[in-house]
């Protein structure tokens, strides 16, 4: 599969970054309590091959919990476009309805059960792109 470079942003273009993977993502659907709240779908992407472009200095910072989990968004318009998990805490798992333009074809989703976190790592973890 193809290779492309992906531009995301929050709603309001302050928070911009870049990362360079597949026209078909791998995508993770999670029912812990804050991507249940949140609605987070997500996908996650190597911390290297993720650049953050504009912005860091609008971007706020929430953590709960464990506090391993950084969940990221923008200060101004309030949308996380990409957190670090705590599943992956060297990696960004970046939202795909973030992604702008045409250069993400598809998301293959899979489902985590986060309201039994511990139990569901057990098995496998979130391998990120």
């Amino acid at each position: 599969m193809s290779e492309v470079q992906h531009f995301g942003s929050c709603h309001c273009g302050a928070v911009k970054w870049t990362f360079t993977g597949p026209e078909v993502l791998d995508g993770c659907r999670c029912n812990c309590t804050v991507c249940n709240k949140k609605q987070n779908q997500h996908c996650i992407i190597k911390l290297d091959r993720f650049k953050i472009l504009e912005g860091e200095d609008k971007i706020t910072t929430y953590r709960f919990n464990t506090g391993v989990a950084q969940h990221k968004f923008c200060s101004i318009c309030g949308v996380q476009s990409f957190y670090h998990p705590r599943s992956n805490p060297d990696a960004v798992a970046i939202m795909p309805h973030c992604i702008d333009g045409n250069t993400l074809k598809d998301v293959k989703w899979s489902y985590f059960n986060g309201q039994e976190w511990e139990k569901e790592m057990d098995k496998r973890a979130p391998a990120a792109q």
